[in-house]
């Protein structure tokens, strides 16, 4: 039998890690200010990091002339309109979107992108709402536009160690509607990458679900950092973006970028400024726009809507595909590092949830520290003790409680079994639940991550938790979300 082949020692050591080396270059140029406290960012999935490039071009920008209220013919009115038309245009380049099929939508985020669609869509009885257990609650929120709407909500589940969809599970759900037999049509989401646990779902199943008669809301926010997202090759109805994820700032901007087929079919149940071409009071009516301003309630960040096409052309200058194969390879090198790593009792140090692997799975790797004798050390103790080592990392659900669930073995039947209608707090239902601890630690890379930001965080686990036995310290704070 051949040896287990030993992890290597550094990233650097990986085979196409020199390649990457740009990384490394605009890390001491472009994001000194990572390095400046010694700390270690390692929560990419929750916020992308700001270039200084990008701060003097806003800057720079603003000082150039003033900007007023797009929604105005003033001079200053149309030169803010003038860029936020340039933005929507480049986000469409960004994305390789034929803009006669595609329009982009501004929202304050991804999650006010899913509720545009959840709001407007025409659920019911014959129109279901399709997801998958791995969502994000801004996705998982929709369900109860479907349900006040008599519409059918189904859940296709997780399965396996992974944490994967089983293809012929979602087909089974995708089935149970009645979308091709009755020539109506439902709603299918899904994310293109788990925020739990770095799974990346096929985007195959975009045509999957429109051959069962489904729209396609496909959450992209945590895949397009890192991951090429081609909408020539793959057409979802809609897709939900925020741009902070992608490259730090702005913030309180994100996308709708929809077919715009699938937008109009959309009908909002309300209106506000901006989105109507008239109105009138005494004859209680009023129209809609036509396009997507029909959509952008009130008045745009006119402010930061252009940082986001300089963010794109940032992204694009350094190569989306060199991003991916920086971050693949911290991903692996970090799998097999924590992976190996064992307590003298012979148990491991941590178990992972999803893929044990750098196949099929983003950058974003989720696992529980474990004690010599196999239970989870407290999440909230590791966060405690990563923030005062100067880590910055993410514990918890993550916002995700249906990859939570698959990993941490909740059954349906134990959620019957429990009068969990009367709990309330968060650590009062993991009682209930008997389960040893009620999250995980998320550790993600995105642009600007080094081989030693993974390395510092490989030895700061094994030198705070292997062969360690008790906690000490003041009492932990209450979980207060999920």
């Amino acid at each position: 039998m051949r040896p287990e082949r030993a992890p290597a020692l550094s990233p650097t050591d990986l085979p196409g890690y020199a390649d990457t080396a740009r990384i490394d270059e605009l890390r001491a140029t472009e994001y000194p200010h990572l390095d400046r406290h010694g700390q270690v960012y390692l929560d990419y999935a929750g916020a992308g990091v700001t270039a200084r490039a990008q701060v003097r071009a806003h800057h720079d920008r603003l000082l150039t002339g003033p900007y007023g209220n797009p929604h105005s013919e003033s001079p200053t009115s149309a030169a803010a309109g003038s860029l936020v038309e340039s933005a929507r245009r480049a986000v469409l380049d960004f994305f390789s979107a034929d803009p006669a099929e595609y329009a982009v939508v501004f929202t304050p985020n991804a999650s006010g992108a899913c509720r545009l669609v959840g709001e407007a869509y025409p659920f019911g009885p014959t129109a279901p709402f399709a997801l998958t257990w791995d969502n994000h609650n801004s996705v998982n929120g929709i369900r109860e536009y479907a349900r006040a709407a008599g519409a059918a909500v189904r859940y296709v589940p997780l399965s396996g160690p992974e944490l994967r969809v089983a293809e012929a599970d979602l087909v089974s759900v995708l089935d149970a509607g009645s979308g091709v037999r009755s020539g109506r049509r439902g709603l299918f989401g899904y994310p293109a990458q788990s925020n739990f646990s770095g799974v990346q779902h096929p985007l195959g199943w975009v045509e999957l679900a429109h051959r069962h008669g489904y729209d396609v809301l496909l959450d992209a926010a945590a895949f397009t950092a890192t991951n090429r997202l081609d909408l020539r090759a793959v057409r979802p109805d809609f897709v939900c973006l925020s741009w902070y994820k992608l490259f730090g700032y702005p913030t309180g901007v994100g996308a709708l970028l929809a077919r715009r087929d699938a937008l109009a079919r959309l009908r909002r149940p309300w209106f506000a400024g901006g989105t109507i071409r008239a109105v009138s009071v005494q004859g209680d009516w009023h129209r809609s726009m036509d396009d997507e301003s029909a959509f952008e309630d009130g008045t745009l960040n006119f402010l930061s809507i252009p940082d986001v096409e300089f963010g794109l052309r940032w992204l694009d200058s350094i190569g989306v595909d060199l991003v991916h194969s920086r971050v693949g390879l911290l991903t692996a090198w970090l799998l097999d590092r924590l992976t190996a790593l064992r307590h003298r009792t012979g148990q491991p140090l941590v178990r992972v949830y999803g893929p044990a692997t750098g196949e099929g799975r983003g950058a974003t790797v989720t696992f529980n520290v474990l004690r010599p004798d196999g239970t989870p050390v407290d999440e909230r103790l590791v966060a405690r003790e990563a923030a005062a080592a100067g880590f910055s990392l993410r514990t918890g659900c993550f916002c995700n409680p249906g990859a939570g669930e698959g990993a941490f073995g909740i059954t349906r039947q134990t959620l019957r079994r429990r009068l969990l209608a009367q709990i309330g707090t968060i650590d009062e239902y993991l009682d209930a639940l008997a389960l040893p601890t009620g999250g995980a630690v998320r550790v993600s890379f995105g642009l600007a991550s080094t081989a030693a930001d993974a390395e510092r965080f490989v030895a700061f686990v094994e030198s705070s938790y292997l062969d360690r036995d008790g906690e000490v310290g003041p009492p932990l704070p209450p979980r207060l979300r999920c």
